[in-house]
């Protein structure tokens, strides 16, 4: 706690942080504590998620605060409502020693009634959504005529999320001298023109990005078609009970219908996505800081805000469309300084992809196999073995019925004994000889001979059979009629000479049998295209 010491906190604050077992502070807070605490400049941090920039705003903010003034001081800026409720979470027990500051949250799908209400209340600090805050700013609810200090958290997903026309009208609602700190991971030119246009000379901090990403997660790799993706990530749950993750998945409809075919499965799973209600994702959001789910399939809009400890993987379905999105997934794992690994499933197509996006973030990706039943059911046995040892001896079980199994087994062998046990341990684990989903090289270029061979013009006929489908120009019959109209005349294609004449050049499928009157029929407009030539003669 000396170092926090030294960063200017005061003692009740440094207290609550005591209590929640911080010891050391990140980069971030280290750099962004004392310059925030003085409150001459505007501040930018940028920093990558899971490195303390809550509590490297949050610290400094309650501090600031005048407990003595019922009007709101301070609004926190989230880009979604789970971010805004893991930030109020923290802010409330960075402040429990702070006699009379009172904070509250405000966020879409959320009864706004009662928001109302608690903004009616002495309230010295509002986190909110920029939606709803501007819902609740054109009701009269809130006043934003005392704020000293406005965050942006996360302001680059904010702009992501179509919110610049929001930050717009909220900052022009707010006193032109008050602070503004803003905390992102990227800064693209939207935030340059936000940073322009509403903060005085701010002072940046960067932390280096890099090295927050490589030390503490092991970034993994595994080929595999795109059909078998939810199996591969069936069999790393099988394999290791352990397990506690999240799944991102690019779409709502993805998200829902990969955690319905696990939860089908018997799978602890479940999905958070955009479309679910408000009491929806909290009791999702429940069950999984609970551990009642093994994995959550999740959106990466809202998967912000996740802060759930010791998150062991993050599986990325799909691939992000940006960099930094991968960054933002894989730090749901590794937090407070624990180990994580990361696991993207790619098929062949996506290795380039997945390259660049290695050379950008300076990560090593390494393959890792999809584990097969064999394994699975190795791992399996090796833990029941572990418990079996670890079991003490007579340990509730009464002697009379120990007594009674001994001459059960009086004449079976040790060997014999033991050979039973781990079969039907293994009958119990219901492990399924599943086939290889490991994508090698091999697959890649069969696959790509296979094509190659279709788009040269070879076709594949009965009985396996290639036959070279040759491209002939046939002319067609022109004639003057009427205006000089030209009329073009087209044979029929002849049935390849292949000892099966129901099969024809222009295509490998069986014609069907036609009528007398059809072909006549279907030869008419030729007979009476001569027969008029005829006449005109």
């Amino acid at each position: 706690m000396e170092q926090f010491q030294r960063l200017g906190l005061s003692q009740n604050v440094l207290n609550a942080i005591e209590q929640l077992g911080f010891e050391t502070p990140t980069d971030i807070q280290c750099e962004a504590i004392p310059h925030l605490l003085s409150g001459e400049r505007d501040f930018i941090g940028l920093a990558q998620t899971g490195t303390g920039k809550t509590a490297a705003f949050g610290l400094p903010l309650i501090q600031r605060l005048d407990p003595s003034n019922a009007n709101v001081q301070a609004l926190v800026l989230a880009p979604t409502r789970e971010l805004g409720q893991q930030i109020a979470q923290q802010i409330e027990l960075f402040a429990k020693y702070l006699d009379g500051i009172q904070m509250t949250a405000v966020y879409g799908g959320a009864n706004i009634s009662s928001q109302i209400s608690q903004l009616r209340k002495p309230c010295q600090l509002v986190i909110a959504t920029p939606g709803r805050l501007i819902d609740l700013a054109k009701r009269g609810a809130i006043s934003m005529d005392q704020i000293k200090c406005v965050v942006l958290d996360e302001a680059d997903e904010m702009l992501n999320m179509g919110f610049k026309e929001e930050l717009d009208i909220i900052l022009a609602l707010t006193p032109d001298d008050r602070s503004t700190w803003l905390f992102s991971a990227t800064m693209p030119k939207e935030i340059r023109r936000l940073v322009k246009h509403y903060m005085n000379d701010p002072y940046e901090v960067r932390i280096d990005s890099k090295t927050v990403v490589t030390e503490q997660i092991e970034h993994r790799f595994a080929l595999v078609r795109n059909t078998d993706k939810a199996e591969a990530l069936t069999r790393f749950m099988d394999l290791n009970e352990e397990l506690f993750g999240v799944v991102f998945c690019r779409t709502k409809r993805e998200t829902q219908e990969l955690a319905e075919e696990l939860m089908k499965k018997g799978y602890r799973a479940d999905a958070l996505h955009g479309d679910l209600s408000q009491p929806q994702r909290d009791r999702v959001m429940k069950r999984f800081k609970l551990k009642h789910l093994q994995v959550l399939i999740a959106t990466d809009v809202a998967a912000r805000g996740i802060d759930v400890q010791d998150v062991t993987h993050v599986f990325h379905f799909n691939l992000p469309n940006d960099n930094a999105y991968y960054t933002h997934r894989s730090g749901r794992t590794a937090r407070a300084g624990k180990k994580g690994i990361s696991i993207a499933f790619i098929n062949r197509r996506e290795k380039a992809v997945l390259n660049r996006m290695a050379s950008a973030l300076d990560i090593d990706f390494a393959p890792i196999s999809i584990p097969d039943s064999k394994a699975i059911a190795s791992a399996r046995l090796d833990r029941w073995a572990q418990v079996v040892m670890e079991r003490e001896e007579n340990q509730g079980l009464p002697m009379d019925l120990w007594f009674a199994m001994q001459e059960k087994f009086e004449g079976v062998s040790k060997d014999a004994l033991l050979n039973r046990l781990v079969s039907l341990e293994l009958s119990k684990l219901h492990v399924t000889r599943g086939k290889n989903l490991n994508w090698t090289e091999d697959d890649s270029r069969r696959t790509t001979s296979r094509s190659s061979g279709r788009n040269s013009g070879h076709r594949t006929g009965r009985a396996g059979q290639t036959r070279h489908v040759e491209k002939k120009q046939r002319s067609a019959h022109a004639g003057n009629i009427k205006g000089k109209r030209k009329f073009n005349q087209r044979k029929p294609f002849a049935p390849i000479d292949d000892g099966d004449s129901r099969f024809s050049r222009r295509d490998s499928t069986p014609h069907q049998k036609s009528s007398p009157k059809r072909e006549k029929r279907e030869e008419a407009p030729f007979i009476k295209f001569k027969r008029k030539r005829k006449r005109r003669k």
